[in-house]
């Protein structure tokens, strides 16, 4: 079907939901390109390759698999349903309001931590600048580093400008951030083609003890550099197009091809970054490390801005200064499109009655959320107290990122058992065996996160469902739906096994909210029992993890919701009888 313009609305058949549709092809692959190219491609080939060494090349393909996986489910979805804050509402549409407000409050748990990330990593490649110095300040004996003094100043100014760009309209800032997209994309190519033309060391893949980190448990630490090492994390961005699916002048032709193309360029340039990164080392600056897991706490510079470092030990000061400029743009670009997230998530939360009614107010003039805006701004600023370094603040995102994932193939699964006749322009092939696949995958990512890491989420994630509950006490938003028990009931069993599973597990020592603080001692987990301590192979962890996911996802197929309330739940999206039909519209 053609879509036809209305005078003063949206294309027949697309849904009106307050927001402008300005947004073309290009603006939404860009839009999920500028997500995925940002503090990823400065931090991430470091950050991995202590935890792995050029074994971490493995790494790279493995999440890549993963996440383009993770892509092609989400094309899908959103070439069906074109509605802002996908990815928090395609549960709902499954499997009613619990699934709904529990995915929605994990993808804005996940959307809301990204701004902080990029600014500290702008603070921090910038602190090795002499006027910047005391920005963020490194530790020598560990390489970790916080933020300091001015330091923090500067991140929470960003985050102020992040809001008021996106205050002034989407199709201004889908403009901008084609063209700063364009220069992210451009400047890691860069990099790539003068450092593997000019100065790589083929040697340097077998220092230090060879290709494989010496006396480590190789399997382990392939896996677990894909949460800790920032990999998933730097591949994370796919779903930006999906999240601005109501706002997009053609959703059905575009979305499917945004999310693809944006996964695929992505992956690709991450992949070769990390070959690139590894081949320019010098070899004096392995010299100075007795293993690739020392490489970082040998040299602060290198730790603070990692490929600015390596640049200027290279005699490349052009690059570096190039480098150092882009340290502002990638991240910028990429917090800038994800404080726009965060609101049309909070936008697409209240839109189901699970947050107050505030959140869905949009200005007169550009249509877009502003309590949304401006609160997404205060709560990036709020997580740079507990979380003032990149790396640490990586493993949360990462964790929250996939936690959020795993709701688009259990959706898409449920979804072809209860509307198989709906209109997909894009069809994922043998979904029966992707859809479980995929949730398996997502699993096994939060598990190599590790208990430490898990247990701060599940903090969040608890703090999310008190908010939600003081919502609904004070009737904040009249649409607040009815819960549907039955059809989430494999939420909470989901959520504490996999909780179980990881403090048994080997991944992430440590306890609830990083295991600092007064919760020092409490509740340490990753004890290694299940793999090693009763003397269980190591890959049986692995196996617990997926026969669980499994139980999980035939358990949320059998409970699904079935056509008869898919079709209440998604009722706002047909439009008005007399129009055009349902069935001319979505199937």
């Amino acid at each position: 079907m053609t879509a036809v313009t209305q005078a003063g609305g949206p294309p027949r058949g697309e849904v009106d939901e307050g927001l402008k549709r300005d947004v073309g092809f290009l603006g939404l692959m860009w839009a999920s390109e500028g997500s995925i190219i940002g503090s990823g491609w400065l931090f991430g080939a470091l950050t991995a390759t202590v935890l792995a060494g050029p074994a971490v090349i493995f790494s790279w393909i493995i999440a890549s698999a993963i996440v383009i996986l993770l892509a092609l489910i989400h094309a899908e979805l959103g070439g069906i349903f074109h509605v802002s804050g996908g990815t928090s509402r395609f549960p709902h549409y499954a499997f009613g309001s619990l699934a709904g407000a529990s995915f929605g409050w994990f993808s804005y748990l996940q959307a809301a931590t990204v701004a902080p990330v990029e600014v500290l990593a702008t603070v921090q490649y910038f602190s090795t600048v002499s006027w910047a110095s005391g920005w963020f300040q490194v530790d020598p004996a560990t390489g970790a580093g916080t933020l300091h003094g001015v330091g923090l100043v500067v991140a929470v100014v960003l985050l102020v400008v992040f809001a008021a760009i996106n205050l002034a309209g989407i199709k201004w800032l889908s403009r901008s951030n084609t063209w700063v997209t364009s220069l992210k994309v451009f400047v890691p190519i860069l990099a790539i083609v003068v450092l593997v033309t000019t100065h790589f060391h083929a040697g340097n893949f077998t220092a230090l003890g060879g290709f494989f980190l010496k006396g480590a448990n190789v399997p382990m630490t392939i896996m677990k550099a894909i949460p800790a090492g920032g990999i998933v994390f730097s591949l994370l961005g796919f779903e930006q197009a999906v999240q601005l699916g109501g706002e997009s002048s053609n959703p059905r032709r575009d979305i499917p091809r945004a999310v693809i193309g944006a996964t695929l360029i992505g992956a690709l340039i991450y992949i070769l970054v990390q070959f690139a990164f590894i081949g320019a080392l010098a070899p004096a600056t392995l010299a100075h490390s007795s293993t690739w897991a020392t490489l970082g706490t040998n040299n602060s510079a290198l730790a603070a801005s990692p490929y600015a470092t390596l640049a200027t030990i290279a005699g490349l000061g052009w690059l570096a200064v190039i480098l150092r400029i882009d340290a502002v743009i990638s991240p910028g670009g990429t917090g800038l499109i994800y404080n726009t997230t965060t609101s049309r998530l909070s936008f697409g939360l209240s839109k189901n009655g699970f947050v107050p009614e505030i959140f869905e107010a949009t200005s007169k003039k550009n249509r877009v959320p502003v309590f949304g805006i401006i609160i997404a701004a205060v709560v990036g600023a709020l997580f740079l107290l507990p979380f003032p370094a990149w790396s640490a603040l990586i493993g949360l995102v990462t964790s929250a990122s996939v936690l959020m994932y795993t709701g688009a193939p259990l959706a898409l699964g449920a979804l072809r058992y209860s509307k198989p006749q709906l209109h997909r322009p894009y069809l994922l092939p043998i979904a029966a065996v992707l859809c479980p696949l995929a949730f398996v995958c997502a699993s096994e990512i939060v598990y190599w996160a590790g208990w430490q890491t898990y247990s701060t989420l599940m903090v969040a994630v608890a703090i999310g469902y008190i908010l939600m509950l003081i919502s609904a006490a004070f009737k904040l938003n009249p649409k607040e739906p009815k819960i549907d028990w039955i059809a989430g009931v494999w939420i909470f069993p989901y959520l504490i096994g996999m909780g179980v599973i990881s403090f048994f597990g080997q991944f992430g020592t440590g306890g609830i909210i990083g295991g600092v603080g007064p919760f020092k001692n409490f509740m340490v987990g990753g004890t290694g029992y299940i793999p090693g301590d009763v003397g269980i192979p190591f890959w049986w962890d692995l196996a617990v993890v997926a026969v669980f996911s499994l139980v999980i996802y035939y358990t949320a197929m059998r409970f699904r919701l079935s056509e008869a309330q898919v079709d209440v739940y998604a009722s706002h999206l047909y439009p008005p009888e007399g129009e055009v039909t349902a069935a001319a519209a979505l199937y």
